[in-house]
């Protein structure tokens, strides 16, 4: 499927050589779902790639915390509030990099959601199933045990699931803090924020303070959603 999996020591695969790899020997050992997400994980779909173990037992690392996550269902209905917005941009990502055959951002995309998963105390069964289901084209074995241990239907006979765009926009951004001309921090607004609250922001920024002692402020420009400059 790409363009070719070179050996681990980045020259053609041959006998000859000595760096051929048996995928029959890989599943056995690591199973057919660790060297299916490997495959799509390794690199661009179209780009030659090598061949690396190691980044082999990372996907399985990644396929050992999926199985994991399950301990932290809990009995709440729908997606966490906290993770909404998360999921509803993976979503819309692993779509449209799943058609576009960009499978590697796809699967690092589905590892950003799982480590965050991971942070929390706990997660939905919605939560946990929408994982399930955007993984599955890729790894189907273990996703759909995993579905079916938790009494949902089969992921291959359901819908796929559907992302709000509103729901992919932050809310919260941040933006740089500026001293004439020379970045000094970076704070965190809402999107829009008024620029009266923006500068108040700015100025009580711990790091911002510090080039503020002793001197005069002349003036402050403020662009809403980008940047804080303050001239002193």
């Amino acid at each position: 499927s790409h363009g070719m999996v070179l050996g681990s020591n980045n020259e053609k695969m041959s006998k000859s050589k000595g760096n051929v790899i048996n995928p029959d020997d890989i599943v056995n050992e690591y199973g057919a779902d660790t060297l299916r997400l490997y495959e799509m994980f390794m690199g661009d779909y179209e780009q030659d790639a090598p061949w690396s173990t190691d980044s082999l037992r990372g996907c399985k690392r990644f396929i050992d915390k999926i199985v994991r996550l399950k301990e932290k269902i809990n009995q709440e209905e729908g997606y966490s509030k906290n993770l909404e917005s998360l999921i509803h941009k993976t979503i819309k990502k692993v779509q449209n990099d799943l058609l576009s055959m960009a499978y590697n951002t796809a699967v690092s995309t589905l590892m950003i959601l799982a480590n965050a998963y991971a942070e929390q105390e706990s997660i939905t069964k919605e939560d946990y199933r929408v994982l399930l289901t955007l993984l599955n084209p890729i790894a189907p074995h273990i996703t759909e045990e995993l579905n079916e241990s938790l009494g949902f239907e089969p992921i291959c006979n359901s819908k796929w699931p559907a992302y709000e765009e509103e729901k992919t926009i932050d809310k919260e951004i941040t933006i740089a803090v500026q001293i004439n001309g020379k970045l000094r921090s970076s704070i965190m607004i809402e999107k829009d924020e008024d620029k009266d609250s923006v500068l108040e922001k700015a100025l009580a920024d711990e790091k911002v303070q510090k080039y503020l002692e002793n001197v005069e402020i002349v003036k402050t420009i403020v662009v809403p959603n980008k940047i804080v400059n303050i001239v002193v």
